[in-house]
């Protein structure tokens, strides 16, 4: 008999066997009912029979294979074929993947490769003796250093990383964005709303939805110039009260607007009204008082030596 046939002879008696193991047993024979029933006594209550035991899915964990355990050799052999002999440190173990299937790992000496280490997948037929390598990797540890978790494009990309020459991809099915209504001709004997066309956006293909507005409202208010940042504990006065905040069209103009201010840091953005920073259009600081000093007399001295001016001297000059 060959090698392939006593494998597949010892494949066909593995499957028979769990095969046999997951097979129901078979239901007891029904008692036959009596040809009159009323000559027959009134029958005890039957329990249901129980229900067939089905297999676990979950199957039990194949023991670890003595003679692939064994083949050490066999598989510090297969790793030196891949690696240099330098790179394969000391033995770590073998570990059952399943039925006449465990893996060996070795350690990893290698510097570039610190905390890896290689593994040897060794196999064998049924009644063989002889360990076959199945193949052999280089695998990471719990602490090695990986590249980190693939990510698609769409998820990778983050505000600020656009470019210049940088063109994002269409959203179809963008949540922050709805239909935008269409301009239409509109008779004088029509009974419609007189509303601004920039309302509704007229003429966009698509405006702003809820999920939109909401997501805007909760970035800009965390931000440095929302409600809660540096400059509103800092300021005087918000910026609902000051000159330079250019109001916003839209739902959001009860909370938010745009700072023109040259000398504020946030000149140019979109600031809450709640927020405010120094350069405030009414707020002043503190300017010296412009009365004139007392003067200090030197009360402390036992008298005054009275000094004539001369005329024309520079001290007469100052005090007229």
């Amino acid at each position: 008999m060959s090698l392939f046939e006593a494998w597949r002879e010892g494949m066909d008696s593995d499957a028979a066997e769990a095969r046999a193991e997951a097979a129901p047993a078979p239901h007891a024979a029904a008692p036959a009912e009596p040809a009159n029933a009323a000559d027959s006594e009134p029958m005890a209550a039957v329990e249901p029979a129980p229900e067939p035991r089905r297999a676990s899915a979950a199957r039990r964990p194949a023991p670890l294979d003595d003679v692939l355990a064994a083949a050490v050799d066999v598989a510090r052999a297969a790793l030196l074929e891949v690696a240099e002999p330098e790179h394969v440190g000391a033995y770590q173990g073998a570990v059952s993947e399943g039925q006449r299937l465990v893996t060996h790992s070795f350690d990893c000496t290698d510097p570039a490769y610190r905390g890896w280490h290689w593994v040897a997948v060794l196999a064998r037929a049924p009644r063989s003796k002889k360990a076959t390598v199945c193949e052999t990797a280089l695998l990471p540890g719990p602490e090695a250093l990986v590249s980190p978790e693939w990510l698609p494009w769409a998820e990778r990309v983050r505000p600020g990383d656009v470019g210049p020459k940088d063109t994002l991809p269409k959203l179809d099915a963008d949540p922050n964005l709805q239909p935008g209504y269409q301009q239409v001709a509109v008779e004088p004997d029509d009974d419609v709303d007189q509303i601004a066309n920039y309302e509704f956006g007229l003429g966009r293909e698509r405006v702003l939805s809820r999920e939109g507005i909401g997501a805007a409202a909760s970035r800009w208010a965390a931000s440095e110039a929302g409600p809660r940042g540096e400059f509103a504990r800092q300021a005087v006065q918000t910026c609902g009260s000051c000159g330079y905040l250019l109001p916003i069209a839209g739902a959001m103009r009860t909370q938010f607007g745009v700072c023109a201010n040259e000398w504020s840091p946030f000149d140019g953005r979109v600031v809450s009204l709640d927020t405010g920073c120094g350069a405030h259009s009414e707020t002043d600081v503190e300017r010296p008082d412009a009365a004139p000093a007392v003067p200090v007399v030197d009360d402390a001295a036992e008298g005054f030596e009275m000094v004539p001016v001369a005329a024309g001297s520079p001290a007469e000059g100052a005090g007229a």
